[in-house]
């Protein structure tokens, strides 16, 4: 897909991936509504900011409508990228974590996706990119109610890709490892370092992906840091 004078929404743009994806892809020329609960330090002409609640499904509506009126309706990038999650055993999980986990890194994704593939099927083009992660692979303890999530991301990403593919419409999913982000900051057992991946590199990935002749389709994309403790001594 040609990046120059696309139109793409990006989830999640406040800080991390989703503000770097949105970066890279103004770079490239592409226009951006970007859509997060607080707004990202950041300005530029082609990029708008539109504070939006992704787990509530008519915010999200009136944020799609608000992206449409500043993109046009010829979008054809989706980044499903906000996420969060909580540590700890699954007995002290609350049923109020357990149900935010599942409203935004899951549910965000039905009720965005299925406002933009509409148009993409009238334009017989577009990519939607959904953020899973290692722990939907391969899950650690003291994370279950994110690794369920993270799971179900895969199940939607898979489902969509197959239902979607005839109409010209990508769907990915790439599944990264550790990131040095601010989803850590609530996380007392982790904390970002630099032995983690860079967010820019995440970015990198996803546009990289957009960025592909029109008859090739990226499905799963695994992503890990080389050395995530670092260099040892031999």
């Amino acid at each position: 897909m040609e990046l120059k004078n696309n139109k793409a929404i990006v989830t999640g743009v406040s800080k991390g991936i989703g503000l770097e994806t949105a970066k890279l892809l103004l770079e490239k020329g592409a226009k951006v509504a970007g859509w997060s609960r607080s707004a990202p330090a950041f300005a530029h002409e082609n990029f708008e900011f539109v504070q939006t609640d992704v787990t509530n499904p008519a915010a999200v509506t009136k944020a799609y409508e608000q992206s449409a009126r500043f993109l046009g309706k010829d979008i054809r990038i989706l980044v499903n990228n906000a996420g969060m999650g909580f540590y700890g055993p699954m007995e002290e999980t609350s049923n109020e974590e357990w149900q935010m986990m599942f409203e935004t890194n899951v549910n965000s994704i039905f009720y965005a996706s299925k406002l933009v593939v509409p148009q993409m099927k009238v334009l017989d083009e577009g990519h939607i990119v959904n953020i899973g992660s290692i722990a939907g692979l391969n899950p650690v303890k003291n994370m279950v109610g994110y690794a369920a999530t993270k799971h179900a991301v895969t199940g939607i990403s898979h489902s969509m890709y197959h239902e979607l593919r005839e109409f010209g419409i990508k769907v990915t999913c790439i599944y990264p490892g550790s990131v040095k982000t601010n989803f850590f900051d609530k996380i007392d057992a982790v904390d970002a370092h630099d032995n983690m991946m860079r967010p820019e590199d995440i970015a990198k990935t996803i546009v990289d992906c957009l960025d592909t002749h029109a008859n090739y389709l990226p499905v799963d994309i695994e992503v890990r840091p080389l050395r995530p403790k670092g260099k040892q001594n031999n």
